[in-house]
């Protein structure tokens, strides 16, 4: 059965194989279920509901993967998108969590639209590629200021905004040796770096007293207070129009790069690098989206730690569905979720943060108009504490820029449409 479903053979692979892929892969993005309830929480929302949305999420998303598109490619709720959820929609904007839930559900559906008309590629074609590693180094900076924040290394500050905190009390240490612990096992790819460093941190902070023990194991807590309460009606309103665009954007983006990443590293791309199923792997990534805003969880994504699984040779959909199978086991694990401290995560979000912002060697920085509007999304991104800001501005900037460099060519009818919109977006709000 599972070779009529996969094609493992066919794709020169094992059930064996696929199985220890799935799992490999499962190691590297584990941690999200610890980070993301601690974000959504912060939003206002019920953490146990949280908690098991993430994992169901994940799982659905990591199901039609598998069984629809074949791919050897996990999802769950993306970083970034959570903390644009969180820190820019609901604390920044000041949104409810339904109204933000309401957003990822629209871009959900937006993205399905595009991914089941084919005209994907003329969206993703259309932004500018120097947008696009602005939009990444933007919510890599943006992750990094947060981490800092959670970790209380960073503090607010009357007199200079922030200013370095108290990094003699055990929060601020004990996150500093939790980035330290991912650089060292990453540096020997130990691919669970990530999740090892939370675990150990959290121990340590149980050690210390400064954590109380709640137990390994329960049953699920309730998903009610998060379920179906997404606010459609009031994400269709003006002042949401640019919120939906980021989550979008940046999902459009980040699923379209990770698919080349993992596809070509599995050898699923043809010679020309076409990739076979496409349209089937970013209508799962859509209604992975859709289904978690309903179940009350941000936008659910590719992650591109699926590569560690392709690279102990994962190459059909069975991987992906193995990683699913053990996001759905995780919600017996809740009291281990509710132990970890936002110190304990601080580390993994810095470290993610570092990842996106390695797209700056990309920059053409001898080119003032390209050097000039990334410069802007990654100052503005954090310094504003919004990415649908960030990019806003970044578009913004890029058209101006090009076109008193003499450049207006270069920029296309998409990319006019859309600085014209985020131009009446700030006029009017």
């Amino acid at each position: 059965m599972l070779e009529r479903i996969f094609a493992i053979r066919q794709q020169g692979s094992t059930i064996k194989t696929e199985v220890l892929a799935g799992f490999t892969t499962f190691v590297t993005m584990v941690y999200i279920i610890f980070v993301n309830p601690l974000m959504l929480a912060q939003a206002g929302m019920d953490m146990g509901a949280a908690f098991v949305a993430t994992c169901i999420a994940a799982a659905i998303g990591c199901f039609i993967m598998g069984f629809w598109a074949n791919y050897p490619l996990a999802l769950a709720p993306g970083m970034g998108l959570n903390a644009f959820f969180t820190y820019g929609v609901v604390l920044g904007m000041g949104h409810s969590w339904q109204s933000a839930l309401g957003a990822v559900f629209l871009s959900g559906c937006l993205f399905f639209i595009l991914s089941i008309f084919k005209i994907r590629e003329w969206v993703i074609q259309a932004i500018p590629l120097v947008l696009k590693q602005a939009i990444a180094t933007g919510i890599g900076a943006f992750l990094a200021l947060i981490a800092l924040k959670n970790a209380g290394i960073i503090v607010a500050s009357p007199a200079t905004l922030v200013q370095l905190g108290d990094i003699t009390q055990a929060g601020p240490l004990l996150a500093i040796f939790s980035f330290f612990i991912i650089a060292a096992l990453m540096f020997r790819d130990i691919k669970s770096g990530v999740l090892i460093s939370i675990l150990v941190v959290t121990g340590a902070a149980w050690g210390l007293d400064l954590i109380t023990y709640q137990g390994l194991v329960s049953a699920p807590p309730s998903i009610l207070p998060t379920l179906m309460e997404l606010d459609i009606a009031s994400a269709l309103e003006v002042s949401m129009l640019s919120v939906v665009f980021a989550f979008l954007f940046v999902d459009l983006f980040d699923t379209s790069g990770t698919l080349v990443a993992v596809t070509q590293k599995a050898g699923l791309a043809d010679a020309h690098g076409k990739m076979p199923r496409l349209g089937r792997a970013l209508s799962a990534d859509s209604t992975a989206t859709i289904a978690g805003s309903m179940l009350g969880t941000s936008t659910t994504t590719s992650y591109i730690e699926s590569v560690s699984g392709v690279s102990v040779g994962g190459k059909t959909g069975l991987t992906a569905v193995v990683v699913g199978i053990c996001f759905l086991l995780m919600i017996f694990f809740a009291p281990l979720a509710k132990m970890v401290p936002a110190y304990a995560t601080a580390g993994a979000i810095l470290y993610v943060a570092v990842l996106m912002l390695q797209n700056l060697k990309l920059v053409n920085w001898d080119d003032m108009s390209d050097a000039i509007p990334v410069s802007v999304v990654l100052l503005m991104t954090p310094l504003t504490f919004s990415i649908a800001h960030g990019i806003a501005l970044g578009f913004i900037a890029y058209t101006t820029v090009k076109v008193v460099c003499n450049k207006a060519h270069e920029v296309s009818v998409s990319v006019w449409l859309l600085t014209g919109l985020f131009v009446l977006k700030f006029a009017f709000e």
